[in-house]
């Protein structure tokens, strides 16, 4: 690793904690009193990957697959997700938002909106269309 490469490494390290922490703060009061902490950022990871497999949201979460399996089990009681056979392999099980589970997020993600919004505030129309670049180019070639 060349010294640039270790500089722009060492920027993405406190870029990504910088992230965590930014999430955390805005996602805060954004959820149900009814889910847990770990039960909502299963339901925040349906929400823009789904559908997905047990073993997938497993590995995103860093979870045991026993434990994955719990959680969603509660969510599904609570009716937010729900199994769906997959029409390509019968044996498969995917997993989705249900209704009531997208009206849940989609109301959470309003209520994280309006934060971010609000952080923006300040932000020029030029220093927006910058972010929204920066954004991009952090997509295609870094979260591939």
């Amino acid at each position: 690793m060349n010294k640039n490469t270790n500089a722009i490494f060492q920027k993405f390290v406190a870029f990504t904690a910088a992230v965590h922490q930014i999430t955390n703060d805005m996602t805060k009061d954004a959820k149900s009193g009814s889910i847990t902490p770990v039960q909502y950022k299963i339901l925040e990871y349906l929400a823009v990957s789904q559908p997905v497999t047990l073993s997938e949201i497993s590995e995103c979460m860093h979870m045991s697959m026993p434990n994955t399996s719990r959680e969603l089990r509660k969510l599904t009681e609570k009716q937010l997700c729900e199994k769906v056979t997959d029409d390509e392999d019968r044996r498969k099980q995917l997993i989705r938002l249900s209704g009531k589970g997208t009206a849940l997020m989609n109301d959470s993600f309003r209520h994280i909106e309006s934060r971010f919004v609000e952080r923006l505030g300040h932000v020029s129309e030029k220093e927006l269309q910058e972010i929204e670049r920066a954004l991009d180019l952090l997509h295609r070639k870094v979260f591939y």
